[in-house]
């Protein structure tokens, strides 16, 4: 196991765990939701609210389109970790938890809390600098290595953001691909 700062660690566990309390079972339940908007037969009416459902306003969904398999390819790969990236710029807990479910789980099993509780102590560790250079950060896939078809090393060199990242603030991390598409899982 490679050295990592608090900040890394935190990252790290809390991918883990959002992976768990929000993995890829619960997020696809959560597409099936109903908008909360009154329907135009029963405008009068209101919507049966749910704490998560007003708390949260809707974001895009972690889970590929329709029923097809993400793409295994290194390109596959690196839209996913851009897509974590940008969740973790914008606080989506619920993408950030989809994405590193496989992790979050390992972190869980080693004593860490809930995804969501951790995850919000990660975003406090972020800039608001940070943050905004996440939300359109990219991955140079120059710096990917393949280590096999199904697991890939993304290192914190390629990311390419208006600001600066290292090793102790936001870490590398690997995907593998698991269920159809591509997971964080260290």
């Amino acid at each position: 196991m490679r050295a990592r700062t608090m900040v890394s660690v935190a990252v790290s566990a809390c991918v883990a765990l959002a992976a768990c309390a929000c993995g890829p079972d619960k997020a696809k339940k959560n597409t099936d939701a109903k908008p909360s908007q009154p329907s135009a037969s029963t405008p009068a009416e209101e919507p049966s609210a749910t704490p998560s459902a007003s708390a949260r306003p809707e974001k895009p969904s972690a889970s590929p389109t329709g029923d097809q398999p993400a793409p295994r390819t290194k390109a596959g790969a690196i839209q996913r970790y851009e897509q974590y990236l940008h969740a973790l710029g914008r606080e989506d807990i619920d993408t950030v938890c989809e994405v590193a479910g496989p992790a979050a789980k390992k972190a869980q099993d080693q004593g860490f809390g809930p995804c969501t509780s951790t995850y919000a102590a990660v975003f406090q560790m972020i800039s608001p600098t940070q943050k905004k250079a996440l939300k359109t950060a990219t991955v140079d896939p120059q710096r990917v290595a393949v280590r096999t078809p199904d697991k890939i090393e993304m290192p914190v060199e390629a990311v390419r953001s208006s600001a600066t990242f290292s090793e102790s603030d936001l870490g590398s991390y690997t995907l593998e691909y698991l269920k159809n598409d591509w997971y964080i899982t260290d």
